[in-house]
C-alpha cells in the first residue's frame, strides 16, 4: 500500500474518528496532534507555540507579542513572522511524514502540502449541522446552543487558516478529491467507503473498453 490520506473536516462531523478508524483498519499511522510534536523536534520551536497557532488564522496582536518573544531566541529568522515559521515547520513535517510511507493526516492544510504527491488522496468530511450539534453536545456535555456556537467558531477558524495558507476554499468540492457526508452512511459506512476508495486506487479494475479483446 502506498496511498496517503488527508482529511479535512467540519467540526462535529466525526472526521477525526473516521481518520483514526481508517488508519487502524488499513494498518497505517495516524497523525493529528502528533504532527506538532514532530514539527517541534525538527524546527526547534516550542511545542506550546505550535499548539497556540495550530489551525488558527492570523491574529495581529498575538503575532506582535509572540514575534517580539521570538527575537530573543537564537537561530530565528528576522524576516519571518512566528506564524510563518510555525506554518512552514508544520508544512515541512507533513511532507517528511508522507515520505515515510502511507498514513492518515488530519487537517493543517495537509492536502495542500501534498498536492503534488502522486500517492495522495484528499478527502473532506462534512455533515448536516443538526447532526454535528448533537454529536458535539453529547461529546462535550454542552447545551445545543453552546455546541452550535462552538461549531461555528471552530469552523470559521479552520476555514480562515486553510484559505489564508492554501489560497483555496475550505470545504468546497473543487479543493478535494472527495467530499463525504458522514451522516449519509454513518461513521462506519464512511470508513468502509474510504477503504473502498483506497482499494480501488491501489488496484484499479479495468473498464470493459480497456480489456484486451483477445483475452475474452
Amino acid at each position: 500500500m502506498k496511498t496517503i490520506i488527508t482529511i479535512g473536516r467540519q467540526f462535529g462531523s466525526g472526521g477525526k474518528e473516521v481518520g483514526i478508524r481508517v488508519a487502524k483498519e488499513l494498518g497505517i499511522p495516524f497523525y493529528d496532534k502528533e504532527i506538532l510534536r514532530e514539527a517541534a523536534k525538527k524546527s526547534g520551536l516550542c511545542e506550546k507555540i505550535l499548539e497556540n497557532f495550530d489551525e488558527r488564522p492570523k491574529s495581529l496582536l498575538y503575532s506582535i507579542a509572540m514575534d517580539s518573544y521570538m527575537f530573543a531566541l537564537p537561530g530565528t529568522g528576522a524576516g519571518e513572522s512566528l506564524e510563518q515559521q510555525v506554518y512552514l515547520a508544520t508544512f515541512n513535517t507533513i511532507r517528511h511524514i508522507a515520505e515515510q510511507g502511507p498514513c492518515v493526516i488530519i487537517g493543517r492544510c495537509a492536502d495542500y502540502a501534498l498536492a503534488e504527491n502522486p500517492n495522495h488522496l484528499s478527502i473532506f468530511i462534512h455533515a448536516p449541522l443538526e447532526d454535528r450539534v448533537n454529536r458535539v453536545a453529547q461529546r462535550q456535555n454542552l447545551t445545543p446552543e453552546k455546541a452550535k456556537a462552538l461549531i461555528s467558531k471552530t469552523d470559521k477558524r479552520r476555514a480562515s487558516y486553510y484559505e489564508y495558507y492554501s489560497s483555496r476554499r475550505w470545504g468546497v468540492v473543487d479543493s478535494y478529491d472527495f467530499c463525504i457526508n458522514s451522516s449519509f452512511l454513518g461513521l462506519s459506512g464512511t470508513v468502509e467507503l474510504i477503504r473502498a476508495m483506497v482499494e480501488h486506487r491501489e488496484h484499479p479494475v479495468p473498464s470493459p473498453t480497456e480489456i484486451d479483446p483477445t483475452q475474452k
